[in-house]
Protein backbone atom coordinates (compact mmCIF):
# COMPACT_ATOMS: atom_id res chain seq x y z
CA UNK A 1 0.00 0.00 0.00
CA UNK A 2 2.65 2.27 0.82
CA UNK A 3 4.68 1.61 -2.24
CA UNK A 4 1.14 1.79 -4.10
CA UNK A 5 1.23 5.98 -2.71
CA UNK A 6 4.82 6.61 -3.47
CA UNK A 7 4.29 6.02 -7.16
CA UNK A 8 0.65 8.03 -6.92
CA UNK A 9 3.03 10.83 -5.36
CA UNK A 10 5.45 10.68 -8.50
CA UNK A 11 3.19 10.69 -11.08
CA UNK A 12 1.29 13.48 -9.92
CA UNK A 13 4.32 15.48 -9.03
CA UNK A 14 5.64 14.62 -12.88
CA UNK A 15 2.30 15.89 -14.01
CA UNK A 16 2.71 19.49 -11.92
CA UNK A 17 6.16 19.56 -13.35
CA UNK A 18 5.11 18.54 -16.68
CA UNK A 19 2.44 21.32 -16.55
CA UNK A 20 4.42 24.22 -15.14
CA UNK A 21 6.43 23.19 -18.15
CA UNK A 22 3.66 23.73 -20.60
CA UNK A 23 2.58 27.23 -18.81
CA UNK A 24 5.96 28.33 -19.24
CA UNK A 25 6.00 26.84 -22.93
CA UNK A 26 2.69 29.21 -23.29
CA UNK A 27 3.91 32.04 -21.61
CA UNK A 28 6.89 31.84 -23.75
CA UNK A 29 5.21 31.52 -27.04
CA UNK A 30 2.75 33.97 -26.29
CA UNK A 31 5.76 36.76 -25.70
CA UNK A 32 7.65 35.63 -29.06
CA UNK A 33 5.83 38.53 -30.94
CA UNK A 34 6.45 41.13 -29.05
CA UNK A 35 10.79 39.68 -28.59
CA UNK A 36 11.43 41.82 -32.03
CA UNK A 37 9.58 45.12 -30.69
CA UNK A 38 12.34 47.93 -31.60
CA UNK A 39 14.03 50.22 -28.92
CA UNK A 40 12.50 53.25 -30.51
CA UNK A 41 9.01 51.91 -30.24
CA UNK A 42 9.26 50.76 -26.56
CA UNK A 43 11.18 54.28 -26.02
CA UNK A 44 8.09 56.04 -27.38
CA UNK A 45 5.54 53.86 -25.30
CA UNK A 46 7.47 54.03 -21.92
CA UNK A 47 7.53 50.43 -21.70
CA UNK A 48 10.65 49.57 -19.63
CA UNK A 49 11.48 45.96 -20.38
CA UNK A 50 9.70 43.90 -22.96
CA UNK A 51 10.12 40.47 -21.06
CA UNK A 52 7.85 42.06 -18.54
CA UNK A 53 5.17 43.36 -20.44
CA UNK A 54 1.02 43.93 -18.97
CA UNK A 55 -1.82 43.54 -20.46
CA UNK A 56 -2.21 47.16 -21.25
CA UNK A 57 1.44 47.10 -22.73
CA UNK A 58 0.41 44.29 -25.29
CA UNK A 59 -2.67 46.29 -26.24
CA UNK A 60 -0.41 49.43 -26.67
CA UNK A 61 1.60 47.12 -28.59
CA UNK A 62 -0.57 45.83 -31.33
CA UNK A 63 -2.48 48.90 -31.91
CA UNK A 64 -1.66 49.83 -35.64
CA UNK A 65 0.36 52.99 -36.34
CA UNK A 66 -1.64 56.11 -36.48
CA UNK A 67 -1.23 60.00 -36.97
CA UNK A 68 -2.74 62.44 -34.54
CA UNK A 69 -4.42 63.97 -37.89
CA UNK A 70 -7.52 62.89 -36.33
CA UNK A 71 -7.53 63.88 -33.36
CA UNK A 72 -9.38 67.35 -32.10
CA UNK A 73 -11.44 68.87 -29.42
CA UNK A 74 -14.49 71.18 -29.24
CA UNK A 75 -16.20 74.15 -28.42
CA UNK A 76 -20.05 75.09 -28.01
CA UNK A 77 -21.28 78.87 -28.02
CA UNK A 78 -24.65 80.39 -28.73
CA UNK A 79 -26.02 81.55 -31.79
CA UNK A 80 -28.01 84.29 -32.29
CA UNK A 81 -31.20 85.81 -34.06
CA UNK A 82 -33.94 83.21 -33.98
CA UNK A 83 -31.95 80.32 -32.84
CA UNK A 84 -31.07 82.00 -29.24
CA UNK A 85 -33.13 79.79 -26.72
CA UNK A 86 -36.33 80.63 -26.32
CA UNK A 87 -38.85 78.65 -23.54
CA UNK A 88 -41.83 77.30 -24.62
CA UNK A 89 -39.95 75.96 -27.64
CA UNK A 90 -38.21 72.71 -28.76
CA UNK A 91 -35.56 73.06 -31.34
CA UNK A 92 -33.09 70.36 -31.82
CA UNK A 93 -31.39 68.05 -34.16
CA UNK A 94 -30.23 70.30 -36.79
CA UNK A 95 -29.36 68.83 -40.28
CA UNK A 96 -26.35 69.53 -41.97
CA UNK A 97 -25.56 73.05 -43.21
CA UNK A 98 -25.50 73.89 -46.68
CA UNK A 99 -25.04 76.76 -48.77
CA UNK A 100 -27.47 78.24 -51.85
CA UNK A 101 -27.90 81.69 -52.93
CA UNK A 102 -25.20 83.38 -50.76
CA UNK A 103 -26.93 81.80 -47.53
CA UNK A 104 -26.42 79.33 -45.51
CA UNK A 105 -29.79 76.82 -44.55
CA UNK A 106 -30.42 74.29 -41.56
CA UNK A 107 -33.28 72.43 -41.25
CA UNK A 108 -34.19 71.21 -37.83
CA UNK A 109 -36.84 69.36 -35.52
CA UNK A 110 -39.53 71.76 -33.99
CA UNK A 111 -42.75 71.56 -31.45
CA UNK A 112 -43.72 73.47 -28.74
CA UNK A 113 -45.34 72.14 -25.21
CA UNK A 114 -43.96 70.13 -21.92
CA UNK A 115 -43.22 66.68 -22.50
CA UNK A 116 -45.63 64.66 -20.67
CA UNK A 117 -44.54 61.53 -20.85
CA UNK A 118 -45.99 58.27 -21.18
CA UNK A 119 -47.96 57.60 -17.90
CA UNK A 120 -50.82 60.11 -19.30
CA UNK A 121 -53.01 60.14 -22.22
CA UNK A 122 -50.44 58.98 -24.93
CA UNK A 123 -53.23 60.14 -28.04
CA UNK A 124 -53.12 63.56 -26.25
CA UNK A 125 -50.07 64.06 -24.69
CA UNK A 126 -46.29 64.71 -26.11
CA UNK A 127 -44.49 61.72 -24.92
CA UNK A 128 -40.93 63.05 -25.94
CA UNK A 129 -39.37 66.35 -26.79
CA UNK A 130 -39.12 65.04 -30.30
CA UNK A 131 -42.91 64.17 -30.15
CA UNK A 132 -45.35 66.13 -32.14
CA UNK A 133 -42.63 68.04 -34.32
CA UNK A 134 -42.59 69.14 -37.47
CA UNK A 135 -39.46 69.71 -39.58
CA UNK A 136 -38.54 73.64 -40.05
CA UNK A 137 -35.67 75.59 -41.32
CA UNK A 138 -33.62 78.53 -40.93
CA UNK A 139 -31.22 80.60 -42.70
CA UNK A 140 -28.07 82.76 -42.44
CA UNK A 141 -25.52 85.04 -43.82
CA UNK A 142 -22.64 84.45 -41.49
CA UNK A 143 -23.83 80.80 -40.02
CA UNK A 144 -24.07 82.65 -36.50
CA UNK A 145 -27.20 84.90 -37.34
CA UNK A 146 -30.04 82.96 -38.11
CA UNK A 147 -33.77 84.21 -39.45
CA UNK A 148 -35.75 81.13 -38.88
CA UNK A 149 -38.08 80.94 -42.33
CA UNK A 150 -41.31 78.40 -41.34
CA UNK A 151 -42.06 74.88 -41.81
CA UNK A 152 -40.61 72.90 -44.79
CA UNK A 153 -42.52 69.43 -43.81
CA UNK A 154 -44.95 68.87 -41.95
CA UNK A 155 -46.58 65.66 -39.90
CA UNK A 156 -48.92 63.17 -42.30
CA UNK A 157 -52.77 63.37 -42.32
CA UNK A 158 -54.68 60.56 -39.86
CA UNK A 159 -53.64 57.55 -40.18
CA UNK A 160 -50.62 58.09 -42.48
CA UNK A 161 -47.28 56.67 -41.51
CA UNK A 162 -45.58 59.75 -40.87
CA UNK A 163 -49.10 61.17 -37.99
CA UNK A 164 -47.40 61.63 -35.17
CA UNK A 165 -43.82 63.16 -35.52
CA UNK A 166 -41.31 64.15 -38.27
CA UNK A 167 -38.35 64.34 -37.04
CA UNK A 168 -34.40 64.37 -36.49
CA UNK A 169 -33.75 65.81 -40.03
CA UNK A 170 -30.69 65.56 -42.40
CA UNK A 171 -29.94 66.97 -46.41
CA UNK A 172 -28.35 66.11 -49.16
CA UNK A 173 -27.89 68.06 -52.60
CA UNK A 174 -28.13 66.04 -55.45
CA UNK A 175 -27.80 66.95 -59.46
CA UNK A 176 -29.96 70.40 -58.52
CA UNK A 177 -32.71 68.64 -56.52
CA UNK A 178 -32.46 68.51 -52.25
CA UNK A 179 -33.64 65.66 -50.36
CA UNK A 180 -34.52 65.66 -46.97
CA UNK A 181 -34.62 62.24 -44.90
CA UNK A 182 -35.77 62.45 -41.67
CA UNK A 183 -37.54 60.03 -38.71
CA UNK A 184 -41.21 59.24 -38.42
CA UNK A 185 -43.96 57.80 -36.11
CA UNK A 186 -47.39 56.83 -36.55
CA UNK A 187 -49.79 57.29 -33.40
CA UNK A 188 -50.27 56.18 -31.32
CA UNK A 189 -46.46 56.81 -29.88
CA UNK A 190 -46.35 54.06 -27.17
CA UNK A 191 -43.12 52.86 -25.84
CA UNK A 192 -43.43 49.49 -28.20
CA UNK A 193 -44.07 51.60 -31.06
CA UNK A 194 -41.60 51.17 -34.79
CA UNK A 195 -40.40 54.31 -36.07
CA UNK A 196 -39.64 54.78 -39.54
CA UNK A 197 -37.68 56.59 -41.85
CA UNK A 198 -39.24 58.96 -44.53
CA UNK A 199 -38.05 61.35 -47.91
CA UNK A 200 -39.12 64.41 -49.06
CA UNK A 201 -37.11 66.16 -52.11
CA UNK A 202 -37.94 69.52 -53.83
CA UNK A 203 -36.20 71.80 -56.31
CA UNK A 204 -35.52 74.62 -54.25
CA UNK A 205 -33.93 74.46 -50.70
CA UNK A 206 -36.82 76.38 -49.41
CA UNK A 207 -39.62 74.03 -50.63
CA UNK A 208 -42.15 72.80 -51.71
CA UNK A 209 -41.34 69.64 -50.91
CA UNK A 210 -42.86 66.46 -51.88
CA UNK A 211 -43.14 63.65 -49.38
CA UNK A 212 -42.80 60.06 -49.96
CA UNK A 213 -45.96 58.15 -50.01
CA UNK A 214 -44.39 54.95 -48.30
CA UNK A 215 -40.97 54.96 -45.73
CA UNK A 216 -38.12 54.41 -47.11
CA UNK A 217 -36.73 52.46 -44.37
CA UNK A 218 -38.05 50.30 -41.59
CA UNK A 219 -37.20 48.07 -38.65
CA UNK A 220 -36.39 44.82 -38.91
CA UNK A 221 -39.21 42.41 -38.84
CA UNK A 222 -37.85 39.59 -36.87
CA UNK A 223 -38.27 40.67 -32.91
CA UNK A 224 -40.55 39.44 -31.09
CA UNK A 225 -42.09 41.07 -27.67
CA UNK A 226 -42.88 39.27 -25.27
CA UNK A 227 -46.29 39.27 -23.35
CA UNK A 228 -48.58 42.85 -23.98
CA UNK A 229 -47.54 45.26 -21.59
CA UNK A 230 -45.94 48.65 -22.67
CA UNK A 231 -42.06 47.26 -21.39
CA UNK A 232 -39.71 47.68 -24.07
CA UNK A 233 -37.61 45.49 -22.53
CA UNK A 234 -39.52 42.42 -22.20
CA UNK A 235 -39.13 40.23 -25.62
CA UNK A 236 -39.06 36.46 -26.11
CA UNK A 237 -36.57 37.66 -28.94
CA UNK A 238 -34.45 40.69 -29.50
CA UNK A 239 -33.55 40.17 -34.05
CA UNK A 240 -31.82 42.52 -35.53
CA UNK A 241 -29.79 45.49 -34.16
CA UNK A 242 -32.66 47.50 -35.86
CA UNK A 243 -35.23 45.06 -34.52
CA UNK A 244 -37.28 48.31 -32.58
CA UNK A 245 -35.85 51.53 -34.43
CA UNK A 246 -34.51 53.25 -37.02
CA UNK A 247 -33.48 56.73 -36.48
CA UNK A 248 -30.58 59.73 -37.71
CA UNK A 249 -30.74 59.09 -41.12
CA UNK A 250 -28.48 60.20 -43.55
CA UNK A 251 -27.87 59.99 -47.38
CA UNK A 252 -24.60 60.23 -49.31
CA UNK A 253 -24.09 59.76 -52.62
CA UNK A 254 -20.89 57.15 -52.69
CA UNK A 255 -19.37 54.76 -55.40
CA UNK A 256 -21.96 55.53 -57.83
CA UNK A 257 -24.65 54.60 -55.51
CA UNK A 258 -26.61 56.46 -52.58
CA UNK A 259 -25.41 54.89 -48.79
CA UNK A 260 -28.46 55.91 -46.35
CA UNK A 261 -26.47 55.56 -42.77
CA UNK A 262 -28.73 55.22 -39.52
CA UNK A 263 -28.69 54.65 -35.92
CA UNK A 264 -30.40 51.34 -34.63
CA UNK A 265 -32.11 50.26 -31.47
CA UNK A 266 -32.85 46.86 -30.67
CA UNK A 267 -35.85 45.48 -29.01
CA UNK A 268 -35.48 44.37 -25.30
CA UNK A 269 -31.93 46.69 -25.27
CA UNK A 270 -29.24 46.38 -23.20
CA UNK A 271 -26.88 48.26 -20.68
CA UNK A 272 -23.93 46.56 -22.18
CA UNK A 273 -19.78 46.99 -20.61
CA UNK A 274 -20.23 50.18 -23.00
CA UNK A 275 -23.37 51.85 -21.87
CA UNK A 276 -26.61 51.27 -23.86
CA UNK A 277 -26.64 48.90 -26.85
CA UNK A 278 -26.44 51.17 -29.64
CA UNK A 279 -25.30 50.39 -33.31
CA UNK A 280 -24.85 51.61 -36.65
CA UNK A 281 -26.29 50.35 -40.31
CA UNK A 282 -26.52 51.87 -43.61
CA UNK A 283 -28.70 50.49 -46.62
CA UNK A 284 -28.29 51.37 -49.88
CA UNK A 285 -30.13 52.39 -53.33
CA UNK A 286 -29.49 52.94 -56.77
CA UNK A 287 -30.93 56.39 -56.73
CA UNK A 288 -32.01 58.79 -54.10
CA UNK A 289 -35.94 57.65 -53.36
CA UNK A 290 -35.10 53.95 -52.87
CA UNK A 291 -35.45 51.50 -52.85
CA UNK A 292 -32.87 51.11 -50.07
CA UNK A 293 -31.34 47.78 -49.32
CA UNK A 294 -29.58 47.16 -46.09
CA UNK A 295 -26.42 46.06 -46.01
CA UNK A 296 -25.63 42.74 -44.89
CA UNK A 297 -22.67 43.54 -43.51
CA UNK A 298 -25.11 45.57 -40.59
CA UNK A 299 -24.59 46.61 -38.14
CA UNK A 300 -21.35 48.68 -39.27
CA UNK A 301 -20.40 49.92 -35.88
CA UNK A 302 -19.72 48.87 -32.00
CA UNK A 303 -21.00 52.03 -30.95
CA UNK A 304 -22.91 55.48 -31.61
CA UNK A 305 -25.92 57.68 -31.52
CA UNK A 306 -26.52 60.29 -33.86
CA UNK A 307 -25.29 59.64 -36.96
CA UNK A 308 -22.34 62.10 -38.27
CA UNK A 309 -20.71 60.80 -41.48
CA UNK A 310 -18.86 62.67 -44.49
CA UNK A 311 -17.00 61.40 -47.83
CA UNK A 312 -13.07 62.27 -46.60
CA UNK A 313 -10.04 61.29 -48.35
CA UNK A 314 -11.90 58.36 -51.08
CA UNK A 315 -13.95 56.55 -48.41
CA UNK A 316 -16.27 57.54 -45.31
CA UNK A 317 -15.49 59.09 -42.17
CA UNK A 318 -17.80 58.90 -38.74
CA UNK A 319 -18.12 60.62 -35.75
CA UNK A 320 -18.91 58.17 -32.92
CA UNK A 321 -20.20 59.56 -29.90
CA UNK A 322 -22.47 58.93 -26.95
CA UNK A 323 -23.12 54.79 -26.73
CA UNK A 324 -21.18 51.91 -26.59
CA UNK A 325 -17.77 50.51 -26.32
CA UNK A 326 -16.25 52.72 -29.22
CA UNK A 327 -17.77 55.99 -28.05
CA UNK A 328 -15.83 59.46 -28.81
CA UNK A 329 -13.77 57.78 -31.23
CA UNK A 330 -13.35 59.29 -35.31
CA UNK A 331 -13.29 56.07 -37.38
CA UNK A 332 -12.82 55.49 -41.26
CA UNK A 333 -13.83 53.40 -44.17
CA UNK A 334 -12.39 52.74 -47.42
CA UNK A 335 -15.89 51.36 -48.92
CA UNK A 336 -18.40 52.91 -46.96
CA UNK A 337 -18.62 49.68 -44.20
CA UNK A 338 -15.52 48.31 -42.63
CA UNK A 339 -14.56 50.90 -40.11
CA UNK A 340 -11.40 51.76 -38.35
CA UNK A 341 -10.82 54.01 -35.33
CA UNK A 342 -8.55 56.39 -36.17
CA UNK A 343 -8.29 59.02 -32.84
CA UNK A 344 -9.99 58.93 -29.79
CA UNK A 345 -11.43 62.13 -28.62
CA UNK A 346 -12.59 63.73 -25.42
CA UNK A 347 -15.87 64.08 -26.38
CA UNK A 348 -18.08 66.07 -29.35
CA UNK A 349 -21.46 68.00 -29.21
CA UNK A 350 -24.50 66.02 -29.22
CA UNK A 351 -26.40 65.77 -32.61
CA UNK A 352 -23.70 67.72 -35.10
CA UNK A 353 -24.70 69.51 -38.13
CA UNK A 354 -21.60 68.80 -40.33
CA UNK A 355 -20.77 72.03 -42.84
CA UNK A 356 -21.37 70.16 -45.74
CA UNK A 357 -19.47 73.47 -47.68
CA UNK A 358 -16.15 72.45 -46.10
CA UNK A 359 -13.34 71.87 -48.05
CA UNK A 360 -12.23 68.07 -46.87
CA UNK A 361 -9.51 67.88 -48.67
CA UNK A 362 -7.93 70.62 -46.92
CA UNK A 363 -7.87 68.57 -43.63
CA UNK A 364 -9.52 65.38 -42.79
CA UNK A 365 -11.78 67.14 -39.83
CA UNK A 366 -11.73 70.14 -41.67
CA UNK A 367 -15.51 69.46 -42.21
CA UNK A 368 -15.92 69.25 -37.77
CA UNK A 369 -14.17 73.09 -37.74
CA UNK A 370 -17.50 74.52 -37.20
CA UNK A 371 -21.42 73.85 -37.80
CA UNK A 372 -24.11 73.32 -35.33
CA UNK A 373 -25.48 71.12 -32.22
CA UNK A 374 -28.45 70.90 -29.89
CA UNK A 375 -28.00 71.30 -26.40
CA UNK A 376 -30.96 70.99 -23.25
CA UNK A 377 -31.49 73.34 -21.54
CA UNK A 378 -33.49 70.60 -19.32
CA UNK A 379 -35.91 67.84 -20.55
CA UNK A 380 -38.68 70.50 -22.26
CA UNK A 381 -36.78 72.68 -23.66
CA UNK A 382 -33.78 72.15 -26.13
CA UNK A 383 -32.04 74.60 -28.13
CA UNK A 384 -29.55 74.91 -31.09
CA UNK A 385 -26.52 75.93 -30.79
CA UNK A 386 -23.09 76.65 -32.94
CA UNK A 387 -19.53 74.69 -32.26
CA UNK A 388 -16.28 74.89 -33.20
CA UNK A 389 -12.89 72.54 -33.08
CA UNK A 390 -9.70 72.32 -33.96
CA UNK A 391 -7.07 69.71 -34.62
CA UNK A 392 -5.10 69.16 -31.81
CA UNK A 393 -1.12 68.45 -32.74
CA UNK A 394 0.59 69.31 -29.34
CA UNK A 395 -0.13 71.14 -25.70
CA UNK A 396 2.25 73.56 -24.40
CA UNK A 397 2.54 75.27 -21.16
CA UNK A 398 2.34 79.43 -20.93
CA UNK A 399 6.13 80.87 -22.72
CA UNK A 400 6.22 77.55 -24.19
CA UNK A 401 7.01 76.82 -28.33
CA UNK A 402 4.67 75.11 -29.90
CA UNK A 403 1.63 75.64 -31.66
CA UNK A 404 -2.12 74.19 -32.61
CA UNK A 405 -3.91 74.31 -35.81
Amino acid sequence: MKKSLIVLASVLTLGMVSCNHADEKKTCCSEDKYSNISDAKLDKLGITDKNHLSAASKRALDWPERTNDWYMEFEVFDLKGDLAYEEGVVRRDPSAIIKEDGKYFIWYTRSTGKVDGFAGDIDNDKVFPWDRCDIWYATSDDGITWKEEGPAVKRGEKGAYDDRSVFTVEIMKWEDKFYLCYQTVKSPYNVRVKNQVGLAWADSPRGPWTKSKEPILSPADNGVWKGTTQNRFLVEKKGDFDSHKVHDPCILPFNGKFYLYYKGEQMGEEITWGGRQIRHGVAIADKPEGPYVKSPYNPISNSGHEICVWKQDGGIAALITTDGPERNTVQWSPDGINFEIKAAIKGAPHAIGLNRTADTKKHPTEILRWGVTHEYKNYNWQYIRGFRSRALKNHTAIGESGSDE
